[in-house]
C-alpha cells in the first residue's frame, strides 16, 4: 500500500514538504562533499541565471516556478520546504536532483541502482501556522540543530544565504529574524507542535 503521504495532489501556489531517505535507511551523505554536491544542484536550477553543463546545454532553470524555503541534510535522509508557483515544477526539480545525485554517488563509491527508497514524499502544507511549525520542525532534525552545517537554519541566523535559497517567505511571517529564533528555541511549543502535526508530515 503506498505511502499516505506519496505526493497525489500537484497544485501551484502551494507549500509543500519533501522527504526522501536512502533505500533500506542507507547512508546517503558521508562526507562533506556530498553534501555540498547535492545541494549544488539546487543551484543548477534555482539561481538568479541560468547555469549550463561541461556541454554547453543549459539546465532547466526553474527559479520562478518554485522556491527552496528550507532545507536539511542528514546522513540517511532530507527534508525540504518549497514554494510551487507552477504546478508541475516541484516533479522536475526533484526528479533531476535525485537522479543527478543518485549517478554522481554510485560512479563516486563505485554501486549502482536506485540510492533512494522511493520517489519523494510530498505533504501540503495548508495553513500559515502549519507552515512556521514544519520550518521549524525541519531546522530542529539534527540534535546540535544550532551548530549543524548542513541545514539552512545558518541561514535564517545570518543574512547571508546563497541566491538558490529564499527564506522570505518564512521570514516575513515574523518581526524579525531574532523572533524566528526564539520561535525555533521553544522546546515546549515544539513538543505540543510535534503532537499536533506528526500525522501531517512527509516523513511519516
Amino acid at each position: 500500500m503506498p505511502s499516505r503521504n506519496i505526493l497525489k495532489i500537484d497544485m501551484p501556489e502551494s507549500y509543500y514538504h519533501l522527504y526522501a531517505r536512502g533505500r533500506g535507511r542507507q547512508k546517503i551523505f558521508h562526507d562533506n562533499e556530498d553534501y555540498q554536491t547535492f545541494l549544488s544542484m539546487f543551484s543548477r536550477h534555482l539561481s538568479e541565471d541560468a547555469e549550463y553543463d561541461a556541454l554547453g546545454r543549459k539546465y532547466p532553470h526553474l527559479r520562478s516556478d518554485i522556491e527552496l524555503l528550507t532545507y536539511c541534510l542528514m546522513q540517511n535522509h532530507f527534508h525540504l520546504l518549497v514554494y510551487q508557483n507552477i504546478d508541475g515544477s516541484m516533479s522536475r526539480l526533484m526528479r533531476s536532483v535525485m537522479n543527478s545525485y543518485t549517478r554522481y554517488y554510485n560512479l563516486k563509491y563505485n554501486t549502482s541502482g536506485s540510492l533512494f527508497e522511493s520517489t519523494y514524499k510530498a505533504s501540503r502544507v495548508s495553513t500559515d501556522d502549519y507552515l512556521l511549525h514544519i520550518s521549524r520542525y525541519i531546522h530542529l532534525n539534527p540534535g546540535d540543530w544550532d551548530m549543524y552545517d548542513h541545514s539552512s537554519y545558518q541561514y535564517y541566523r545570518d543574512d547571508n544565504h546563497p541566491e538558490w535559497l529564499q527564506p522570505e517567505r518564512i521570514l516575513d511571517l515574523f518581526r524579525s529574524r531574532e523572533s524566528y529564533m526564539n520561535f525555533v528555541k521553544d522546546y515546549e511549543e515544539n513538543k505540543l507542535m510535534l503532537d499536533t502535526i506528526k500525522h501531517e508530515l512527509a516523513d511519516h
